[in-house]
């Protein structure tokens, strides 16, 4: 027996098609419209520790000293800070990729800091935060006796 289609029938292969297109679309936006997606981009920041202390590196070009701020709670560091966009007037971008305005990055240590020690230097763009670790959070040596 032969069917004919009614005019009100669509066919399940278009509605299959743009189920696909319409998932494709969403996924291909997945990291930047997700709310937790990767950590942000700006300022980049490279963390590296040992026994005694964390080192952190920031790139900051633009950003005036003034226009920081850097706090230590326990384990958490956050920096804060304002870049101001490039001064220019009567003028047309045609690429325009430096992000300006407020930003916060906030990163856990592997370990207590003694707030106190913190050490900070920022030259040629570059942020270096030393982070020494807090005298009760060090590993302490256990001494064993014989006998």
């Amino acid at each position: 027996m032969l069917m004919r289609p009614y005019a009100g029938w669509t066919s399940p292969w278009r509605d299959m098609e743009r189920l696909r297109r319409e998932m494709n679309r969403l996924f291909s936006d997945w990291p930047t419209q997700a709310r937790w997606s990767a950590a942000p981009s700006y300022p980049a920041m490279n963390v590296w520790a040992d026994e005694d202390s964390a080192i952190v590196t920031a790139e900051l070009p633009g950003v005036l000293l003034e226009d920081l701020d850097i706090s230590v709670e326990d384990d958490i560091l956050t920096l804060r800070g304002n870049r101001q966009p490039d001064p220019v007037e009567n003028a047309t971008y045609h690429r325009r990729e430096r992000r300006h305005g407020n930003f916060v990055r906030t990163l856990r240590v592997p370990f207590r800091v003694a707030g106190d020690k913190v050490d900070a230097t920022f030259a040629k763009g570059v942020l270096k935060i030393v982070l020494p670790r807090a005298e009760e959070d060090k590993p302490k040596k256990i001494a064993v006796r014989a006998g």
